[in-house]
């Protein structure tokens, strides 16, 4: 047993080669909403910031950070930002669950075999990736975010690059 938390603990803190960088293009793909019937990707926010939360139902955190990003995105989305999660390696029946559970309103697709989470490197779930208006990363959070975390970090980097434009 203490060797399976040896090695866990190893890949979480080991880099990953497939890790991004702040400042390259954030990866794309066209997803399934959650709820089905349509489809998304990124690139329909171009010109918004966008904070990518890859999540899954079945993550503990993810259910911790919920209530955050949804406070966060209400408070956030008439200033061209907005918050799309991507329910990652679930089934979208659970996720549906979790979304009305934590009565999330921001859009969500469904990655159900996880293929957006390996393009952008992730470790584990959640992560946060906050990409700029022009499709860059800007900002890179593994593990969950809090209301502090968003309000003191998130908020003024977008504050100040918009400010900049």
């Amino acid at each position: 047993m203490l060797a399976i938390v040896g090695l866990l603990g190893y890949g979480l803190l080991k880099k990953n080669p497939a890790s991004l960088q702040i400042g390259q293009r954030a990866p794309d793909r066209t997803l399934p909403t959650l709820a089905g019937g349509s489809s998304g990707d990124i690139a329909d926010y171009r010109g918004r910031w966008v904070l990518v939360n890859l999540w899954a139902s079945w993550c503990v955190p993810c259910r911790q950070e919920s209530p955050a990003l949804e406070t966060f995105y209400r408070a956030e989305r008439t200033h061209d930002f907005t918050v799309l999660g991507v329910d990652s390696q679930d089934l979208s029946d659970d996720g549906m669950r979790f979304v009305h559970e934590f009565g999330v309103t921001y859009p969500q697709l469904h990655d159900g075999p996880g293929d957006l989470g390996h393009s952008y490197g992730t470790l584990g779930y959640p992560e946060s990736f906050l990409v700029d208006p022009k499709g860059h990363i800007a900002l890179i959070r593994r593990g969950a975010v809090t209301a502090d975390y968003l309000q003191s970090t998130v908020r003024p980097l977008i504050d100040r690059k918009a400010a900049a434009s």
